[in-house]
């Protein structure tokens, strides 16, 4: 069995994307809490529970949009120092992925959702 992380869709690999989304998350978490909006992190769901069973943190931002929310490993805790750190996360909204593409494209506003499907 390959390495799942090493497949390309010819430009890119999935552990190439998926540190892209660790890094424009990092970014935008920092904006968003200079904008005002709450971001936190935490290594337990709301519940109490880790994340994942353990070795696992969540980044949760409140935007006027809506929840949103990802899990990254303990490995990029330190992307995220300017997050404060809470004991539990925020309870889910219950947001999927496609809600929360609804959201982001809804915080860009109208010309930034211009030719997306919602």
């Amino acid at each position: 069995m390959s390495d799942i992380g090493s497949i390309s869709d010819g430009f890119h690999t999935f552990d190439e994307l998926y540190e892209f989304r660790r890094l424009y998350h990092a970014h935008a978490a920092r904006a968003w809490l200079t904008a005002g909006y709450p971001v936190v992190r935490s290594w337990k769901h709301h519940d109490g529970q880790p994340c994942f069973g353990g070795g696992w943190f969540i980044v949760v931002a409140q935007l006027p949009t809506g929840q949103v929310s990802n899990h990254y490993r303990t490995v990029s805790w330190s992307l995220f120092s300017d997050v404060p750190e809470v004991e539990t996360a925020p309870a889910w909204d219950g947001h999927t992925t496609a809600d929360v593409a609804h959201r982001l494209r809804a915080l860009l506003g109208e010309s930034g959702a211009a030719g997306v499907a919602s």
